[in-house]
């Protein structure tokens, strides 16, 4: 049961408008903090069309947290390569330092679908066919006018969360700019089928009129895409098959024959972030924050981590115990891998445009890559392992950084980090004996009114000889780490305060 904000009359509280991925993601974060959250989407049905297909190592190190990564794997391919820019050489995934050093085959319908089934399990409650039409918030509260399958009704909750999409009607009605840059570059997307399966192009074709991307979906269907530098189209105009088969002459030389299209969709390389992902009880994730030209397989995966950041906070604000500045906290810290995603898919249209002059630049790019450093290096940016939040602390190598896979050995046998954290909350391990540390978190826990925002773990680690504690907040980064050889005053001292900052204390 909530507890803040009491004396008011509240239908939910949160209101997560889009039942996409990041939609059913944040929802079901929510749920497993026991928030009252609904999911509106106007589709009455998950559309079966997928514009993302993979998930990448930092997405599927988070859904391992919470004990749902072999739920994805299961039936799924996995390869280690993926591309950049089109580019002949190809990235290496099996290179990065992480279990999961690959990345999976999962559509976005798929995954929405997986990450639905997660939101129900755990309570939420779907709303598909809602069409939410206006959002309003006062000091309170926020209310919603939404158009169902037996008309309008009104909605109040105490926060409303955007995750519906580039063109969020949430993200306008709280007022929040969307600056940018617009589209020069259109892509003509078709999911056809391909009279000569055997001798169809293969990947991402560069020509001196554009790109090719061809590749088989299954058995029967093949997805086309045109990538045209040089053509302005009408905004908004629906794909047709003629145009997209008049693109492939006009770039490929051939238009393939292809035909009976099961979809089309058309969309530029335009890209925009939110200039705020918060204005009062009103907050927006994944394509609502940010969008740009999906390259590299980034889109999906930036999104998720949205919501594993945003829903412990915005659940720990609706329980009225998070400490000042959390919630402000997720725009913070989100802002800044969004700006790298937008900036490395840019980089990459520059470098996969026809222009001859463009050539030498992509030949120099692919020599470097071969290079062990440079392959790492974009192996590590797209599938976002990288990220590290800024932090205050003692310094030290781990602090901001996202936990690994620590190996355990427990009262209760040998475990994992990532076992600690299926249920959301935030993990204490005490890896050297010292009470300083137990006698800091009893102190803390005797003055909060729900102990469990953080378990208490007493545990030898033989891959980290000289680590004593680490302080892991539900998202699984560190919020605080110490080494053996630091003294007593700053262990107690620094732990006490990382609890406070990030788990309150009343």
């Amino acid at each position: 049961m909530s507890t803040g904000n009491t004396g008011q009359d509240f239908d939910f509280d949160v209101l997560v408008v889009g039942g996409g991925p990041v939609g059913m993601l944040l929802a079901a974060e929510l749920r497993i903090s026991r928030v009252r959250a609904v999911v509106l989407e106007r589709l009455p049905e998950r559309t079966p069309h997928s514009k993302a297909f993979g998930l990448h190592a930092r997405s599927l190190e988070s859904l391992d947290r919470r004990g749902l990564v072999e739920r994805f794997r299961d039936g799924a391919r996995s390869w280690n390569n993926g591309h950049f820019a089109g580019l002949d050489e190809w990235v290496d995934f099996s290179a990065l330092d992480s279990k999961h050093a690959y990345a999976l085959l999962s559509e976005q319908t798929r995954t929405e679908r997986l990450l639905e089934e997660r939101a129900v399990e755990l309570g939420t409650e779907i709303r598909r066919g809602h069409e939410v039409t206006a959002v309003r918030q006062d000091a309170d509260g926020v209310e919603a006018e939404v158009t169902g399958p037996d008309g309008a009704y009104t909605l109040r909750a105490r926060y409303a969360v955007g995750c519906d999409g580039a063109r969020s009607l949430v993200r306008r009605e709280a007022g929040i700019a969307f600056p940018g840059t617009g589209g020069r570059v259109t892509a003509r997307l078709g999911d056809v089928i391909l009279p000569d399966r055997e001798n169809a192009p293969m990947g991402m074709e560069r020509t001196e009129r554009g790109l090719l991307f061809c590749v088989p979906l299954d058995d029967t269907y093949h997805r086309v895409s045109t990538f045209d530098f040089q053509a302005e189209r009408e905004a908004g105009a629906e794909l047709t098959l003629e145009e997209l088969t008049g693109s492939l002459r006009e770039i490929w030389g051939s238009d393939l024959g292809a035909h009976s299209p099961r979809w089309l969709s058309v969309f530029t390389d335009s890209a925009c972030q939110a200039d705020r992902y918060r204005e009062g009880r009103i907050l927006v994730a994944g394509d609502a924050a940010h969008t740009h030209f999906p390259v590299g397989g980034q889109g999906v995966n930036l999104g998720l981590q949205d919501a594993f950041n945003l829903g412990w906070k915005l659940a720990a604000t609706v329980h009225g115990w998070a400490p000042e500045g959390l919630l402000d906290s997720y725009d913070r810290e989100r802002q800044g891998p969004a700006r790298t995603v937008l900036a490395n898919t840019r980089a990459q249209i520059a470098l996969m445009n026809p222009d001859p002059y463009v050539t030498p630049l992509r030949d120099l790019f692919t020599d470097l890559m071969r290079r062990e450093q440079v392959n790492l290096h974009l192996a590590q940016m797209l599938s976002g392992v990288t990220v590290r939040y800024e932090i205050e602390g003692p310094e030290h190598r781990m602090l901001g950084d996202f936990a690994r896979d620590l190996e355990l050995v427990t009262e209760e046998g040998p475990r994992t980090l990532p076992a600690y954290l299926k249920r959301g909350t935030g993990v204490l391990l005490d890896l050297a004996g010292r009470p300083e540390i137990t006698q800091t978190y009893e102190k803390w826990s005797a003055g909060v009114s729900w102990a469990g925002r953080v378990r208490h773990v007493q545990a030898t680690c033989a891959g980290e000889p000289q680590l004593a504690g680490l302080l892991v907040r539900p998202d699984g980064y560190v919020a605080w780490a110490v080494d053996r050889d630091q003294p007593e005053a700053v262990v107690r001292d620094s732990l006490g305060t990382a609890l406070a900052t990030w788990f309150g204390t009343v």
